[in-house]
């Protein structure tokens, strides 16, 4: 009897868990319905031979519309990409969920900060989306009424920071900002950079004159990274809470989070493309600020070691920490073309070329399998994030967020293939095999050869469930 799909997907080979298999896919409601091999009907039909159909991916950490942080060093800079355009390029780069954050200020309410951000949503957006939170005023009534309440409502992680002088938190305040989230069962994400010691290097830096981007490098090397991510462990240790440090950059860091990993800590990290295929080198120059984010990308020998750490289970996934400014007077270039590194925005594109670097040069190059791939774009971050199962999965059930990959595809990268609103990519020329040609979330397609199918509004506000980190018996 044929099943009555609204779309099915035939002829190619699906990743349905530990490798490929070439089977049809029926979907129905905006879910996978069935998947199985000669799949009659559907009131349309897709012919997938010849090509790879993997999860839409999940880019767990991006910046989209946020706004000057008043109290920054690089404060007016302003973030190019809106919901419309952030979405839109994750889409053409096989995402289809994003989880950009939605910042608290000081004086501000939590709840304030996350209707900012549903009123520059809403209606925008062509893939789904939720929200972290950005604690950077815990209060007694943010911790006590504000976190357990949210994330009740579906808003179970928020990130914290050990630097900028914005936003920074006392050793005091981390402890509590993880007790309330080991009460309440939100994710703590942190970023583990010592302020203290790099404005130390940065004053002494200034003073000498080495004001050029490539001495952002020098203000913040590897060992306050070390300090931050080794206090940052153990205070989640002293109060028993779960911990997710972002965008590791450096061998250093990664030692500490190996080690709190084999004493069975429940802590996990992420890192960014950033730190496989950039490098201390592309500080230098006229244009080295356009490579500028925090963490710095390391020196040359530091990238196998994050490799190795993605290999061998140190670091859990891999996100784009997506950061769009121009290199222009709106972003980088705010305080003039000449400013010290101090007063250049932090932070780089790189929603869209996520997957394709990763899976280029590592599935392609032989550094990660398919299922590591999938793992680490896909169903780590759902799961780590409380998105399982409708989310980072090809199964029964599941929501149809699917991208059509061509794994044999030459591109160079160019901005003018890319879909987001900078100027630039930092990863302008380089050579990377495979690319993702069709998108669909829930069914519906998105994008397909390089021309935009979907409708802004056509992604939706997710609300999460909890963490998906087991914590270590008492």
């Amino acid at each position: 009897m044929t099943q009555d799909f609204d779309s099915v997907i035939h002829g190619g080979e699906v990743f349905t868990g530990q490798g490929l298999v070439r089977c049809d896919i029926g979907i129905r409601g905006g879910r996978i319905a069935a998947l199985g091999e000669g799949l009659a009907g559907g009131r349309t039909r897709f012919d997938a031979a010849g090509r790879w159909v993997l999860p839409g991916g999940v880019d767990a950490h991006v910046h989209v519309d946020q706004p000057p942080n008043p109290g920054s060093a690089a404060r007016g800079a302003q973030m190019a990409d809106d919901f419309e355009s952030g979405s839109r390029s994750a889409a053409f780069g096989g995402t289809t969920t994003i989880i950009p954050f939605a910042p608290q200020f000081k004086g501000q309410t939590l709840r304030d900060a996350l209707a900012v951000y549903h009123a520059r949503a809403d209606g925008h957006s062509h893939v789904d989306y939720g929200f972290h939170m950005i604690v950077s005023d815990p209060t007694e009534a943010v911790l006590a009424d504000e976190l357990p309440a949210l994330v009740e409502e579906g808003y179970t992680s928020a990130k914290i920071y050990l630097t900028y002088e914005a936003l920074r938190l006392s050793d005091r305040q981390v402890l509590d900002v993880l007790d309330a989230s080991r009460g309440c069962g939100m994710l703590t994400m942190v970023h583990a950079e010592n302020l203290d010691c790099i404005l130390w290097l940065t004053d002494r830096l200034e003073r000498e004159g080495k004001t050029a981007p490539r001495h952002h490098a020098d203000s913040r090397p590897m060992l306050v990274e070390r300090e931050a991510t080794f206090r940052a462990v153990a205070l989640a240790e002293l109060v028993g809470a779960p911990l997710l440090i972002v965008h590791v950059s450096g061998r250093e860091a990664i030692d500490v989070i190996g080690q709190a990993r084999a004493r069975g800590l429940p802590v996990v990290a992420e890192t960014c493309p950033q730190y496989l295929f950039l490098s201390t080198d592309d500080l230098h120059g006229d244009e080295g600020a356009k490579c500028m984010c925090s963490p710095p990308p390391r020196a040359k020998e530091n990238a196998p070691f994050v490799w190795r750490g993605l290999q061998n289970g140190a670091l859990s996934l891999v996100s784009s920490d997506h950061a769009p400014y121009r290199f222009d007077e709106t972003g980088k270039l705010k305080y003039g073309p000449r400013a010290s590194f101090r007063f250049i925005a932090n932070g780089i594109p790189g929603v869209e070329t996520r997957m394709p670097l990763l899976f280029s040069e590592g599935v392609m190059a032989g550094r990660l399998t398919l299922a590591e791939f999938v793992e680490l774009c896909c169903t780590a971050p759902a799961r780590l994030y409380g998105l399982l199962p409708h989310k980072g999965q090809i199964a029964v059930g599941a929501d149809a967020d699917l991208a059509l990959w061509d794994p044999h595809r030459k591109t160079v990268i160019d901005n003018a293939l890319l879909h987001h609103n900078v100027d630039y990519t930092p990863y302008a020329g380089m050579d990377v095999t495979g690319w993702p040609t069709h998108v669909w979330l829930r069914g519906e397609l998105v994008c397909a050869d390089g021309e935009l199918r979907g409708q802004p509004g056509q992604g939706r506000f997710l609300r999460r469930g909890r963490h998906g980190i087991p914590l270590r018996s008492a």
